[in-house]
């Protein structure tokens, strides 16, 4: 539209497929402490912070019962378990299941991604290199080749993989059998995997988002790890602004650590925890510099809405997909702003958290998902 207030503005907000266009994988994150992606400096700094066995892991309490059913079953039964798919948002803890999982198989993992097997011939070498019992992980596993994703069917069930020999008519295929393995998936859009992929996975288990309780646990053992004392109202405050996710809780207690030795006494107390998430722009509900910047343009700008992505986007200064792919999901999950067929609205918490008179007229569209 030409005022920039409907949904199709530009695209990246039209809906295809019940799924909004520009809605990728690999959209542009802004760096913030309270986004749920890792890079590898990061992951790095996760390892010493990871469970390592299920009696040690925090949540996720149906999961890891199940899981254990199953873990527990084949270690009784003296073979490979079932296939195991790993869904929900990102920094829940697929990754560290998965690290779990052959940690209490007793055997070796194997990590490798989705986007990293580009042909067929990356995921046979893979495979064909894996020893009796081992774990294979594959993250991002929605985002395979058609190819590789063709291969890794037969591989997963019937332990095998054609080997090609030759080109053109004189092309022979070679079988070539598997020792029995696991494949651990993971997925952060489990409706993208076709259904012949998700049929061979013996269990699913899907990660939702933590309470503040079960983050507080995991804050307390995490400090421990780092030889800190944490003190219990500074782990609530931190659980509270930590978006439902154990990486962003232990990303914001490291910058805790980090403001009480540079510029407090050392303690990690409430007054430290409050300073410094607030030197980091980090309010009490978790929202940082981009997410007040889209609710001020929505309140302050646009009257509440609607208004389009794009025409979002440019207030706040940012992409349209970093808008809606970084910033959204957490806003439209708090209630703080909706989605309408006119386009981006801010409801009545979104003027309650900017300190700002709710108008009657918030809120008032009928919302889609």
């Amino acid at each position: 539209m030409a005022d920039g207030r409907g949904l199709a503005d530009d695209g990246p907000g039209a809906l295809e497929d019940g799924l909004p266009r520009g809605l990728l994988d690999d959209a542009p994150a802004a760096p913030s402490l309270v986004r749920p992606g890792a890079d590898d400096l990061e992951r790095a700094a996760e390892a010493a912070l990871r469970p390592r066995r299920l009696d040690e892991f925090v949540g996720q309490r149906v999961v890891r019962d199940q899981l254990s059913l199953v873990l527990q079953a084949a270690r009784q039964r003296d073979r490979a378990p079932d296939h195991v798919l790993l869904s929900g948002p990102p920094g829940l803890g697929k990754t560290t299941l998965a690290m779990i999982i052959a940690a209490e198989l007793g055997t070796s993992l194997r990590i490798t991604s989705g986007p990293a097997i580009q042909h067929a011939g990356d995921l046979a070498a893979v495979l064909s290199s894996l020893e009796e019992g081992e774990v294979l992980f594959l993250d991002e596993i929605h985002r395979l080749a058609r190819p590789a994703e063709e291969l890794l069917y037969v591989a997963m069930e019937d332990f095998r993989v054609d080997v090609v020999v030759g080109k053109g008519a004189g092309a022979s295929a070679i079988p070539l059998a598997l020792p029995p393995f696991t494949v651990v998936g993971a997925t952060t859009r489990a409706g993208l995997l076709p259904a012949p992929l998700r049929d061979r996975f013996g269990f699913t288990g899907h990660l939702d988002f933590y309470d503040a309780g079960e983050l507080e646990q995991v804050l307390t053992r995490s400090a421990g790890l780092l030889g800190v004392v944490l003190a219990p109202e500074a782990a609530a405050e931190i659980a509270g602004r930590s978006r439902g996710t154990p990486r962003i809780a232990n990303r914001l207690l490291r910058r805790v650590r980090d403001w009480a030795e540079v510029r407090g006494d050392g303690s990690l107390d409430l007054a430290a925890a409050r300073a410094a998430l607030a030197v980091f722009e980090v309010d009490e509900r978790g929202l940082d510099r981009l997410d007040r910047s889209v609710l001020e343009a929505l309140c302050l700008r646009f009257g509440g809405g609607p208004v389009g992505l794009t025409t979002l986007a440019v207030a706040v200064g940012e992409e349209p997909e970093t808008v809606e792919t970084v910033a959204e999901p957490f806003l439209v999950r708090e209630g703080l702003v909706g989605r309408t067929p006119r386009g981006r609205v801010a409801l009545a918490p979104a003027w309650t958290h900017l300190g700002l008179p709710v108008p009657p007229s918030a809120g008032g569209d009928t919302l889609f998902g």
